[in-house]
């Protein structure tokens, strides 16, 4: 029977939605109800669902929700037209373009022509420059998430062994720059392998805190854990709308906490999203 404690999301995302409520409503008492604007390339099912969630969020809390759907056969022109009219409309402060879009598309170079100013999912290269150098600006959802949810937790992370198993540019990368930051919830020291290093298990084996973020199903097995570690989830592929980790639920019974196979980093992820949001809207009108 697994022995590790659960790490739930959902108190966590519900947390910083509270606090999110809070500064909206304070936002609207003084005159600016924040927009969140989205952008939908496609009929990915698990892309319009995503959209369907942080519309619903964003609604319920007060934001408006201002959408763009656009066809699978749409151009990059189509696309940088759409976010282009997001980055003149005075009552947006945040734009998130759902990612992925289609093969044909170069979702980089969409980003690169949004205002940086309103990127809520921290990804923008000038907001990464800024993460780089520890300057304020919006952190990516998911490696903020992840900090935030070791906290509520109470997981200590300064000082401790971080293994991030995973290179990417939305998650190993980012939370690699956030975690080592000197904070009480960060300053760790932190670790960086992917799937290119062969003996990358003799570097998992040995971390205090493990974060899966290979985006490679099931991963991390109990063998590539030490007894007693933290486990954190944080890639996933989906095939369909089945969603896949890169934690095997076996892992469980060697672990000292681990986050669910559902319910985990996700709900922090819409959360900071949210956050980021809300800060965009304060920056904005001058009540930062």
């Amino acid at each position: 029977m697994p022995t590790a404690r659960l790490l739930p999301g959902a108190p966590v995302a519900e947390h910083i939605l509270t606090e999110v409520a809070a500064g909206v409503t304070a936002l609207r008492a003084a005159g600016t109800t924040p927009g969140l604007a989205t952008i939908l390339v496609g009929d990915d099912d698990a892309s319009a669902g995503y959209i369907r969630i942080k519309q619903r969020q964003a609604t319920e809390l007060g934001f408006t929700s201002p959408h763009v759907h656009l066809p699978a056969t749409a151009t990059q022109a189509d696309l940088h037209h759409a976010i282009a009219d997001f980055n003149a409309a005075p009552d947006v402060h945040g734009l998130l373009i759902q990612h992925p879009i289609p093969a044909h598309l170069d979702y980089d170079r969409a980003l690169q022509t949004m205002d940086p100013e309103l990127d809520v999912d921290g990804m923008h290269p000038l907001n990464m420059g800024r993460l780089a150098l520890g300057l304020p600006g919006p952190l990516p959802c998911t490696p903020a998430g992840i900090e935030a949810l070791l906290a509520f937790h109470h997981i200590p992370v300064a000082g401790r062994d971080v293994v991030i198993l995973g290179r990417g540019a939305t998650l190993g990368r980012p939370l690699a720059l956030l975690l080592t930051q000197k904070r009480p919830t960060a300053n760790a020291a932190v670790t960086v392998v992917h799937t290119g290093v062969p003996d990358w298990a003799t570097h998992t084996r040995r971390a205090d805190i493990l974060i899966a973020a290979a985006g490679v199903p099931g991963i991390i097995q109990p063998e590539h854990v030490r007894p007693g570690a933290v486990v954190i989830g944080g890639g996933v592929r989906y095939e369909g709308r089945r969603l896949l980790p890169d934690v095997a639920e076996s892992c469980a019974d060697v672990a000292g906490a681990i986050t669910p196979r559902v319910g985990g980093v996700g709900p922090t992820t819409v959360a900071m999203l949210l956050r980021n949001a809300l800060d965009a809207a304060r920056r904005a009108t001058g009540h930062a």
